[in-house]
C-alpha cells in the first residue's frame, strides 16, 4: 500500500449482521423465496386461499422467454408442469380477468414437449420425489386439456404429454395405492401429499404446516376443510400475507435458517448475540433422535450437525450421540433407512460437529476419533478430478466445496484432507469470473461468497489469492441490484435468503480481515439485510 493511501477496516456488515439475526426472531417459520412450483399448487387447488389472482400474476410474470419457468437445464422441468397446469385450471375456472392465459400455456406446453419432458431420466436433477411429481403433473395437465370446452381446445391443440423416458408413472400409483389402503407411509413423504391424493392421519386443529410445504397444507385443508385447521389456515394466511399472493417452499424451516445463519456467521468471527428464544429453539431442538429442519419433517443428519456446530461455537455445545443413528458403511446418511446416494455436504457437517465434539473433550469416546478420520479420506475421495465437490443438496458445487474445505481445513486429520483442501483452492482460484464473481450459470453473491471462504481458508500462495480476494470482495459490494437465484434442492430448487445473506456477510468479513492483513485497502460490504430476493 502506497504511503498516504487510506487504509480502512470496517466489521463487515455489522449492523447489516444484527438485523439479519433479530430477524429470525422476528420471522420464526424462515425467510425463503417465493416458489414457482408451490404457488402454482395453490393456484391450481386451492384457488379459495386468498392471493388467489396474485398467485396467477406472479406465474405470468417468472415465465422466461423460451416458455419455461425456473432455473436452467432440467431444473426448469418441475416449476415449468406445475406454472402450465396451474394456468391450465385458472383457464377452465374461468374467474381470470387479466392478460390472456392461453398464450403463456401454449408457450408452456411448448417448452415441455420440446425439450423439457424429451430429457432421459438420468439427466434429471436428483431434486426430491421427481419420480412422483413429474408424473402426477403430467397427468394431471393431460386430463385439464381432455377437459376443455371446445372453443378454446381449438385454439390450444396439443397431443398429450409423456414421461421422460427412463421415468414411468409406477412408483406413484404404488404410493398412491398404499394411502389409500391406509399404510404408514415415511414422513419425508407429508412433503409431498399435494400429489398423493391423501391427507397425513395425524393432522389436526394444531397442526401449523403438512410437511413443511404450503402446497401439502393447503391440500390438507381443502379436503378437510379450513374450519379442520385453523393453525393451518391462519399459517397459510401468514405466509401469502407476507409474499402478497405467492408462497414459498420449504417453510416453516425454523431450526435450518437458525442453525446455518448462526453458526455460519460465528465462524467467521462476526460477533452474534442471538435473542435467548432463538437459541432456546436450537436447544429444545437437539433431542435423542436429533433435529428436523421444520414442523411436519423427520430428523435428519445435515439439519442435526449444523445444529450442533452452531450451539458450540455459541458457547452451548450439546452431545452429538444422536448422530449415531445416521450411521452407515458408507458415511452417515441424511435420513436413516430411507435415502439412496451418498451426500458430501452433511458428511461434512458431520466432521464439523465431531470436530467440535472432540475439540471440546480431547478424552471423547475413541468412536469419534475414528469417525473423523474416517471422513478425513472419505471427503476427499468423492472429490473430483479437478478439485471441486458436487452435492445432491444444492445445485452448486460451490457450495458443496466450501462444506467440505471448511471442515477438512478445521477438523481434518492426515495429508490427504490437507491436499484436497489445497486442490479446492487452485480449483476456485481458475474458476474466477473476469468481474470477480464466481458461479455455476452467472456470477452470484451466494457463490461468490462460498468461494471466498474457500481460498480464506486454505493455505495457498498469496499473491494470487490476495488479487482474487480483493476482486471478490469488490464484486460483492459492488451496487449492481443483483437478486439471489434458487440454488437450494427441494421440490425445485429454492433460496433460502437468509442463510445465503449470512454466508455472504461471513465472506466479506473474512476477505476484509484477510484483506487488511495483506496491506490492503478494504471497504465495507454493502450487501444490506434488508435486500429483496424474488
Amino acid at each position: 500500500m502506497s504511503e498516504g493511501s487510506p487504509r480502512v477496516l470496517a466489521e463487515p456488515a455489522t449492523d447489516a449482521a444484527r438485523e439479519l439475526i433479530a430477524g429470525l426472531a422476528l420471522r420464526p417459520w424462515g425467510q425463503v423465496a417465493a416458489s414457482v412450483y408451490e404457488s402454482g399448487r395453490l393456484v391450481a387447488g386451492a384457488a379459495w386461499l386468498p392471493g388467489h389472482h396474485q398467485r396467477i400474476g406472479f406465474l405470468l410474470r417468472e415465465q422466461r422467454p423460451d416458455g419455461a419457468w425456473g432455473p436452467p437445464e432440467g431444473y426448469a422441468l418441475v416449476p415449468t408442469l406445475s406454472a402450465t397446469d396451474a394456468l391450465l385450471a385458472a383457464l377452465a375456472d374461468g374467474g381470470w380477468s387479466g392478460p390472456d392465459l392461453l398464450a403463456p400455456v401454449a408457450r408452456g406446453l411448448d417448452a415441455l414437449t420440446g425439450r423439457l419432458l424429451a430429457t432421459h431420466a438420468r439427466a434429471l436433477p436428483d431434486t426430491p420425489a421427481l419420480d412422483l411429481i413429474v408424473p402426477a403433473l403430467v397427468e394431471s395437465i393431460n386430463d385439464r386439456l381432455t377437459r376443455l370446452d371446445r372453443a378454446t381446445a381449438d385454439r390450444l391443440p396439443h397431443p398429450p404429454l409423456t414421461l421422460p423416458p427412463g421415468l414411468g408413472p409406477d412408483r406413484l400409483r404404488a404410493v398412491r395405492a398404499a394411502v389409500a389402503a391406509g399404510a404408514a407411509l415415511p414422513t419425508k413423504l407429508a412433503h409431498f401429499y399435494e400429489v398423493l391424493d391423501a391427507t397425513p392421519a395425524d393432522a389436526g386443529p394444531t397442526l401449523t404446516a403438512v410437511g413443511a410445504s404450503p402446497a401439502a397444507t393447503a391440500a390438507w385443508l381443502t379436503a378437510a376443510g379450513p374450519d379442520a385447521g385453523p393453525a393451518a389456515h391462519a399459517f397459510l394466511r401468514e405466509l401469502i400475507r407476507e409474499g402478497d399472493g405467492p408462497v414459498p417452499c420449504p417453510a416453516p424451516i425454523t431450526v435450518f435458517e437458525r442453525a446455518w445463519v448462526l453458526g455460519g456467521l460465528r465462524r467467521a468471527g462476526v460477533a452474534v448475540n442471538p435473542p435467548a428464544t432463538v437459541l432456546r429453539t436450537l436447544a429444545a431442538a437437539t433431542a435423542a433422535e436429533g433435529v428436523a429442519t421444520g414442523e411436519g419433517l423427520p430428523t435428519d443428519a445435515d439439519t442435526t450437525s449444523v445444529t450442533l456446530d452452531a450451539l458450540a461455537r455459541l458457547g452451548h455445545p450439546a452431545d452429538p450421540a444422536s448422530l449415531w443413528a445416521y450411521e452407515t458403511a458408507d458415511g452417515f446418511c441424511t435420513w436413516p433407512g430411507s435415502e439412496d446416494g451418498f451426500s458430501v455436504t452433511t458428511n461434512a457437517h458431520v466432521l464439523d460437529a465431531f470436530g467440535q465434539h472432540v475439540a471440546a473433550h480431547p478424552g471423547a469416546d475413541t468412536r469419534y476419533h475414528r469417525a473423523i478420520e474416517r471422513l478425513s479420506i472419505m471427503l476427499p475421495a468423492h472429490q473430483l478430478a479437478d478439485g471441486p465437490w458436487q452435492d445432491r443438496w444444492h445445485a452448486s458445487p460451490y457450495y458443496a466445496t466450501a462444506c467440505c474445505v471448511l471442515a477438512l481445513a478445521e477438523f481434518g486429520r492426515g495429508g490427504v484432507a490437507a491436499e484436497a483442501v489445497d486442490r479446492a483452492a487452485r480449483w476456485v482460484l481458475d474458476s474466477q469470473r473476469p468481474d470477480g464473481s464466481w458461479g455455476r450459470w452467472g456470477g452470484t453473491a451466494e457463490e461468490t461468497a462460498y468461494a471466498l471462504q474457500v481460498l480464506l481458508a486454505a493455505p495457498t500462495g498469496a499473491p494470487r489469492v490476495d488479487d482474487a480476494v480483493a476482486r471478490g470482495h469488490a464484486y460483492l459490494h459492488r451496487p449492481s441490484g443483483r437478486v439471489d437465484p434458487p440454488l437450494w434442492y427441494g421440490k425445485e430448487l429454492y433460496c433460502p435468503t437468509a442463510i445465503v445473506r449470512a454466508a455472504v456477510l461471513a465472506a466479506c468479513r473474512l476477505a476484509s480481515v484477510h484483506l487488511a492483513d495483506a496491506d490492503r485497502s478494504v471497504v465495507d460490504c454493502g450487501y444490506a439485510a434488508t435486500k429483496t430476493t424474488t
